[in-house]
Order: structure tokens, then C-alpha cells, then sequence
């Protein structure tokens, strides 16, 4: 980093699973890309003090505190990132608007569309006074999806014409996981469909730069209770024999009409046996077709309906060399990127736009598109309509 880069005092709200990805971001970023402005991990925040206290330790924060309302208001804090369950996203990203303070947000941005739309509102008076903010739609800093960008919008696939995009787990295949927050709907907003769906939904509209602007679907929640988990201390939890409901859906499967009219399948699922984390998308256009796998994350297969009949099929590109995105700032070429890698490129973008004062993307009006996408999936999964229309929002740049 640059000797004359200025300090961006950063205050994470939360500690989990994404709180140790946000925090590995936040600190190998600036180590890596030339940044104006250099991350200093400043404070992280959660509601018990033995566990925010150890996760600060670990992660690399300066200090831990209980009490995000006070963290936001703070002179020595420039940037709020959010990596709470989703009911706390819209009360804390408006505060931290409000008091000037740059707003990162895990996906998704919301649990409902009135909090999503109240979101947007702050980020555009905020962003009329230079103080940003950003939805951590994450995988779209995966190399290779990036560059699937790159190539649908040169055209190299044609008229985009269909796409499908799903997202596999199986980690609640046991009846007997336990409950968490992730299955309360008053704390996630929904289950697979939000948690895993969102970025399904994201890169369909990112990579092809268009819009869903209907869907017809389908939930469904396979086992409705679970054993409650028990906490001691605030940091590590077992499951008692009280069961609890659960209030969310295991799977999500739906079809989206875009506004190009090109068509889309979708599927989220934490209930597919043997998927461990699959996000797969394949996008078919007139002049060729493109198909990515997670789980192979460092390569994108290309199929070029335009070469001789004799040399048709897919074709691997191995997303690995200096002129790919993101690829100028880490290893020699041929080198693999994993998992852990996408946050520091997330981190790399989103201070790139606060130094440069344009709006970083995911904007969080791009959040609330994807937030009405998973409205109309619930209500056409309610109702058992045949299309919901989502309202209408400015077209991807």
C-alpha cells in the first residue's frame, strides 16, 4: 500500500461465520492492492462480551464492544460493515448512514422490501453527501465470474437467451441439525431462498446486466422442527432435547421471466444430499454459451457456437493469469484463488470507490432489486400464481 495512504477506521457489527471472512478481507486487502486508503480494523461488536472479546483476539481487532449504537456514533470510525442475521441490517445501516459512516451489508441487504426500500432511500441522501454503501454480494468478486462478465457484455455469447442458476448445500439433510437463526424467519427473513438464493439471483442479473422482472415459484420446508440449541457462555452451543419450529424453507425453486425476455431457472437448496456449496451458472446465448461451478471456482468452461461444427464443446478457461479480474494483485500466473480471496477483491473495490468518491456496486438499490425477487417468490409460492411481477427498478449498469 501506498506510504501516503490515509487510515479508513472500520467497525464490524457482528462476529460469525462471515464475520471471520469480512475480517480476513479487511486485513489482507490492503497487503495486497495498492489502496489509497488503508483498513485499520478498528472495532468489532457483538452482544456477548467473553465471545466479541475472543473473536477480536483471533481475527485481529484492536478493541471489542456491546454496544453498536455507540460504535456508530463515533469520531474514529469511517466505515460500518454489517455481518449480523438480517432483522438488525436496516436499523443499523440508516443509524450508520446517518452518522456519516461508509455501510458495507451482508446479503441479504434485508428481510423484507419495506426495509430494503427505507436502506436505499438512506444510501442515496448519503451518497449525495460523499458517504457510500455496498451489499456484500461477494461472489461476484470470484475471477471467473467476473470475467463471465466480461465476456457476456462483449457479446461473445450472443443474444442471452436462458439462464439457470442454482445454489446447493446439504447441510440440514440430518433432521437433527440444530436450530439456529438461519431457520427463524423473524431473524433471517427466509431460508434457503435468502441465504443462498440471493446470490443465485445476483449473479444471473450481474453477469448478463439484465433484470428479473417476474417470477413463478415454489418453497418448500422439509423438516419443520429441530432441536433447540443450547448456548453456555455465549460461545459454543449443543443440542438439548427441546425442539423448536422450524419457520423458513429448505428449498426454493423458481422460474424468472427477465426483462430482455430471456428465461431463467432457479433452484436454492441446504437439502440437496451431497452438495456442499454449489453455486452454479450457465448463461445460452445465440453464439455460444457459459457455465460456472464453485466448486471449481478458478475455471469457467466456454462453448463457441461459431467455431467449425468439428471443434464444438465446452472449452476450460483457467481463470488464473495477470489480465483476468483481480488476478494483477495476487500470485504468479496459473496460481489457484480460493473461498477467502473474494473478500479481500470485495474489500479492494469497495475502498476503491469511497477514494475515487463513486458509488460502489452492489449498490444498495441493486439489493433491493434482489430483495423484490425474493418477495414475489414467496408471494407466488403463497398464493400458487402463476407470475408475480417485481416492481419495476433501473436496469444493471
Amino acid at each position: 500500500m501506498p506510504e501516503s495512504s490515509r487510515s479508513l477506521r472500520v467497525a464490524m457489527i457482528g462476529y460469525g461465520f462471515m464475520g471471520a471472512a469480512h475480517s480476513h478481507g479487511w486485513r489482507v486487502a490492503p497487503r495486497v492492492f495498492d489502496l489509497a486508503s488503508s483498513p485499520v480494523m478498528q472495532v468489532v461488536v457483538g452482544r456477548n462480551s467473553p465471545a466479541v472479546a475472543a473473536a477480536a483476539a483471533k481475527w485481529g481487532w484492536a478493541e471489542h464492544s456491546l454496544d453498536w449504537r455507540e460504535v456508530v456514533e463515533r469520531d474514529d470510525i469511517d466505515v460500518v460493515d454489517i455481518v449480523t442475521p438480517g432483522n438488525l441490517h436496516a436499523e443499523i445501516a440508516v443509524a450508520a448512514l446517518a452518522a456519516g459512516k461508509h455501510v458495507l451489508c451482508e446479503k441479504p441487504m434485508a428481510n423484507s422490501v419495506d426495509e430494503a426500500v427505507v436502506m436505499a432511500d438512506a444510501s442515496r441522501r448519503a451518497a449525495e453527501r460523499g458517504i457510500f454503501s455496498m451489499v456484500g454480494f461477494t461472489y461476484r468478486r470470484v475471477p471467473a465470474i467476473a470475467f463471465a462478465r466480461e465476456l457476456v457484455l462483449e457479446g461473445k455469447i450472443g443474444e442471452v437467451r436462458q439462464i439457470r442458476a442454482e445454489y446447493l448445500q446439504d447441510w440440514l439433510v440430518d433432521p437433527e441439525a440444530p436450530l439456529t437463526w438461519r431457520m427463524k424467519e423473524e431473524l433471517a427473513g427466509s431460508g434457503a431462498l435468502g441465504d443462498i438464493g440471493a446470490h443465485a439471483i445476483d449473479l444471473a442479473q450481474f453477469v448478463t446486466g439484465d433484470a428479473i422482472d417476474a417470477v413463478s415459484g415454489v418453497l418448500r420446508t422439509f423438516v419443520s422442527e429441530r432441536p433447540v440449541l443450547e448456548v453456555s457462555q455465549g460461545l459454543s452451543g449443543t443440542s438439548s432435547a427441546e425442539r423448536g419450529a422450524v419457520t423458513v424453507d429448505d428449498l426454493a425453486l423458481f422460474t424468472g421471466r427477465f426483462r430482455s425476455g430471456a428465461l431463467g431457472s432457479f433452484e436454492a437448496s441446504r437439502m440437496r444430499t451431497g452438495r456442499k456449496n454449489a453455486l452454479r451458472l450457465e448463461i445460452s446465448g445465440s453464439l455460444g454459451s457459459l457455465s460456472f461451478d464453485l466448486e471449481r471456482q478458478n475455471s469457467l468452461q466456454f462453448y463457441d457456437a461459431t467455431a467449425r461444427s468439428t471443434t464444438h464443446g465446452f472449452t476450460e478457461i483457467l481463470v488464473t493469469e495477470p489480465g483476468h479480474p483481480y488476478l494483477s494483485g495476487w500470485w504468479s500466473a496459473g496460481h489457484m484463488l480460493g473461498y477467502d480471496h473474494s473478500f479481500s477483491n470485495q474489500v479492494f473495490d469497495f475502498v476503491s470507490a469511497i477514494d475515487a468518491g463513486l458509488q460502489p456496486r452492489p449498490s444498495f438499490d441493486d439489493g433491493l432489486q434482489v430483495q423484490r425477487v425474493l418477495t414475489a417468490v414467496h408471494e407466488s409460492s403463497n398464493t400458487d400464481s402463476a407470475w408475480i411481477s417485481t416492481i419495476p427498478v433501473p436496469a444493471f449498469a
